[in-house]
């Protein structure tokens, strides 16, 4: 069966990042798969199902943080799939609720180091890699409606969101000469496991009571996205971050 090429998907043990693995897949698209060593028989586990679809899949990993390792995990994609046609920067961590007086500097580092310096070395390896080739790509990135309205208690995390938004714009204007397409999801809020460490069944509420919806996403709402921003279609859009929210937030 051919491919439409090499997709390599971060955080992709659970939540979005799997649905959007898993959707690529569908899509005819060969699935490198990242996430921390805790969750390395997640990817096992992962990658067999992708297979399973008739594609091939290899697990990589890698802490998105680490440029090295964010370096290794895109040569070892390449290596072992053959290329890299879509990158999707989907790894990150939750803040923790506190106050912008209360927010422990260790806090701001561990959420920008993962949510913003992540993203920036995924999208610098992945341009790396797409310009060598010559055939242009899709590099796609996680922000979030609180990346385009910051919100009380989560500073940190606002803060790194926001900055993917810059990024992702900065992005395009650089390599559109390559016809690489850089764009972000911003999801509103999304059943996953993250939410557990945010107040989930308080945000819930409140999200679903905001919602014209009225109710909370799922990963594969944001996998549907991922796979029209990574799809020939989208080759007019680009250093665009997307809303996808339910509608609590308009812009």
């Amino acid at each position: 069966m051919s491919s439409k090429g090499v997709a390599l998907v971060t955080g992709a043990a659970r939540g979005i990042g799997k649905a959007i693995a898993l959707r690529l897949a569908d899509d005819g698209f060969d699935v490198a798969v990242n996430d921390v060593a805790a969750h390395s028989e997640l990817l096992d586990a992962l990658v067999a199902e992708i297979q399973q679809k008739g594609r091939q899949s290899s697990k990589h990993v890698a802490d998105v943080a680490q440029e090295q390792q964010v370096k290794e995990m895109v040569e070892g994609a390449v290596k072992q799939l053959g290329g890299l046609d879509v990158m999707v920067a989907n790894a990150g961590v939750a803040g923790i609720v506190a106050g912008l007086t209360e927010l422990p500097v260790e806090e701001w580092d561990r959420v920008l180091g993962i949510n913003a310096r992540g993203p920036f070395l995924c999208y610098k390896y992945a341009a790396l890699q797409m310009i060598q080739q010559g055939r242009g790509g899709r590099i796609i990135g996680a922000s979030s409606v609180w990346g385009k309205q910051g919100e009380a208690m989560q500073a940190a995390y606002s803060a790194s969101k926001f900055a993917v938004r810059g990024l992702t714009q900065a992005a395009a204007l650089e390599f559109g000469r390559y016809n690489i397409t850089v764009n972000a999801y911003s999801p509103g809020l999304i059943d996953t496991p993250m939410i557990t460490s945010i107040g989930a069944e308080m945000a819930r509420l409140v999200y679903t009571e905001l919602s014209p919806l009225k109710r909370a996403g799922v990963p594969e709402d944001i996998a549907g996205l991922v796979s029209y921003l990574a799809s020939k279609e989208s080759q007019f859009i680009t250093g665009q971050s997307i809303s996808i929210n339910g509608g609590v937030f308009f812009d």
